[in-house]
């Protein structure tokens, strides 16, 4: 019952002070298939909101597949100014991933009667604001973790994908929890994996759902865990056995 918690100790920090004029975003892009961002880095400051922005721009700028977590953070700053300061920025946005409270609280969407403190989850809620996403922003794919709470250390964990034509979700993996923090971004890494080196949005979804499970058996907010390690979970090998 009792929940982590986590505080920001960000301010005045490099990538809160950073300037777009700083970096050389033709450089940064020239050889780059993907650029990912999360919505904590605008949330930081003006500063990383106008960096953001412009980096985001430079992307596509390239022909660059953008992605974002949307990854609310009340402590950061208010719905009011993240809905403000993100909604400008989908428009870059190729591949947006967040789950029912980001999508709520940064772009207004709510997925029926899902309850994150509960973690009961309405999945045609999440087809409808997946459906409205997608024809507000133009996003080639929508995808979200579905994150059941059964208690602080026990969870239910899958995912939901949307490319316009199909809605999808993952297997459930039930997990006992060593460390939630980075589960979110575990899932992000995977899926964008996924999308890379996959045949389908299925596919890709499945590692990612995996990867984070895995994830969240690992003390401290690194993925240590090997793409074969991944690979042998999708297949159904969840035992946990001693591997001599």
């Amino acid at each position: 019952m009792r929940p982590s918690k986590v505080i920001y100790d960000r301010a005045n920090s490099s990538i809160a002070e950073a300037k777009a004029s700083e970096f050389d975003f033709d450089e940064i892009f020239k050889d780059a298939d993907w650029f990912h961002w999360s919505g904590i880095t605008p949330a930081l400051s003006e500063e990383a909101r106008a960096l953001t922005l412009a980096a985001c721009k430079a992307a596509k700028k390239h022909g660059v597949t953008v992605s974002v977590d949307l990854n609310y953070r009340k402590k950061l700053w208010t719905p009011e100014v993240a809905k403000k300061t993100m909604t400008e920025l989908m428009q870059y946005v190729d591949v947006c991933i967040g789950n029912e409270e980001d999508a709520h609280l940064v772009l207004g969407y709510k997925p029926g009667d899902t309850n994150v403190t509960s973690g009961d989850l309405e999945l045609e809620g999440y087809k409808s604001i997946f459906t409205q996403m997608k024809k507000d922003f133009g996003f080639k794919y929508v995808a979200t973790t579905l994150r059941e709470s059964y208690s602080a250390s026990d969870n239910g964990w899958s995912a939901l994908i949307y490319d316009g034509n199909e809605f999808y979700r993952s297997k459930k993996y039930d997990i006992r929890i060593v460390d939630r923090v980075g589960g979110g971004d575990s899932f992000a890494g995977g899926l964008i994996h996924g999308l890379l080196t996959k045949d389908n949005m299925k596919d890709a979804l499945e590692f990612a759902v995996a990867a984070s499970a895995l994830k969240h058996t690992i003390k401290g907010d690194t993925n240590l865990v090997s793409i074969d390690e991944v690979e042998t979970l999708v297949g159904g090998d969840g035992s946990g056995r001693v591997q001599r």
